[in-house]
């Protein structure tokens, strides 16, 4: 079964929001500004600011979100997003990063841990849509098939 739009925005939307704690809890423990890596993702818009760090992010989100709608393979893919989540973290933080201050100032494990997070959600998201969602009625021409 393929999965809809519906499926990947609800799955993208539950990981941009749940990606988040590793970073934040972090914060909290170490006693740093939780919004700091928010303001950080604002410089990849011009300049470091929160209301830019939400835009990026959710477009980041919904970007790399679409993406491993695409490639992870069914049954699986919250393990394969767990991987996923590595290799965007190695773009994201190993590469851009090097060109924005901001982002490279931040404490590398929870960024990454943010990253890992995001990937196996999603794709455990898109699983659990699947087993949820009830079977399909076959199309005009499996009908025709039939009869």
């Amino acid at each position: 079964m393929k999965d809809t739009a519906r499926d990947r925005l609800i799955a993208v939307a539950v990981a941009g929001v749940v990606s988040g704690l590793p970073s934040t809890l972090h914060s909290v423990l170490t006693k740093r500004p939780v919004l700091a890596p928010t303001r950080a993702a604002g410089t990849l818009l011009g300049r470091s600011s929160v209301p830019r760090g939400l835009v990026a992010h959710v477009a980041l989100s919904i970007s790399w979100g679409w993406v491993l709608a695409r490639v992870l393979p069914r049954g699986r893919r919250a393990r394969a997003g767990l991987a996923a989540g590595a290799v965007i973290a190695a773009l994201d933080l190993g590469i851009v990063a090097r060109c924005l201050p901001a982002i490279r100032a931040l404490r590398q494990l929870p960024q990454w841990a943010d990253h890992l997070v995001f990937g196996a959600t999603v794709g455990a998201a898109l699983d659990a849509r699947e087993r949820r969602a009830p079977a399909r009625a076959p199309g005009p021409t499996a009908m025709k098939q039939v009869v």
